[in-house]
């Protein structure tokens, strides 16, 4: 249990990607983090790309970054509708800045560069956002997953067992 006492934010909306999301969370509970799902209003069950169901625990609003000792924003579409949320971006920055982990994989990317974390940084996600990233100040690299900072990045879903190991270490020991 490596994670044993860590509580960790896993953000949550609409059009999720399903993997990205619940096997990130079962990897964080099976080594004994203790996750909250955080979304845009509490209590409100949202759909992923693939229909699996997920509801949130507490709306980014009600909550802050010094709750947590780690942050998590899986991709899918819901990157998109999430960056659009003051409450959510002010989240990820305050995660950020308080130098924990903030975990990023696929499209979730596109919340960082609205929460203003990426440049500077080395960047991963899906093709689709590589322009996206570079635009905002990254550096791109096609790589599965690798941590730069108190970043943690994955590239796709075929890359999440890799974007865990990486996620779960970089936790373990900030």
């Amino acid at each position: 249990m490596r994670l044993k006492d860590k509580r960790i934010a896993v953000l949550v909306e609409d059009g999720f990607e399903d993997l990205e999301f619940w096997v990130t969370v079962m990897r964080l509970r099976e080594e004994g983090a203790r996750v909250i799902i955080v979304g845009v209003k509490a209590g409100r069950t949202v759909t992923g790309k693939q229909g699996l169901k997920a509801t949130s625990d507490v709306a980014a609003a009600e909550t802050t970054g010094a709750e947590y000792d780690a942050l998590v924003v899986p991709g899918g579409w819901a990157p998109d509708k999430l960056r659009r949320y003051p409450a959510i971006t002010d989240l990820v920055k305050q995660v950020y800045e308080q130098k924990k982990i903030v975990g990023l994989i696929c499209h979730a990317g596109l919340v960082g560069i609205s929460a203003g974390i990426v440049a500077g940084h080395k960047a991963t996600g899906s093709l689709g956002i590589k322009d996206d990233l570079m635009n905002a100040g990254a550096s791109w690299v096609d790589a599965a997953a690798f941590r730069d900072g108190n970043l943690v990045w994955g590239r796709v879903v075929a890359d999440i067992p890799d974007f865990c190991r990486e996620l779960v270490a970089a936790i373990e020991k900030p």
